[in-house]
């Protein structure tokens, strides 16, 4: 409706292992359609404030400049 685009950035266990592929095939037929992630990044860790909370600004900025890199 908006033109936004679900994205989710995922940090892996160490003895974990699963591409985009596979997560959006687990997602199917457990959550709506339009939830499913679009653009899946595997990260080592999330921006983070002094108190432990994610800085959910730093990585919208992050995503659109990846994504606008993307496009050109």
């Amino acid at each position: 409706k908006y033109g936004e685009e679900v994205c989710a950035w995922i940090r892996l266990r160490p003895d974990a292992d699963i591409s985009a592929e596979e997560l959006r095939a687990f997602c199917k037929g457990k959550i709506a359609h339009f939830k499913i992630p679009r653009h899946i990044r595997f990260v080592e860790a999330f921006p983070m404030t002094v108190t432990g909370k994610v800085q959910k600004f730093i990585m919208r900025e992050e995503m659109a400049k990846i994504l606008a890199g993307e496009d050109i």
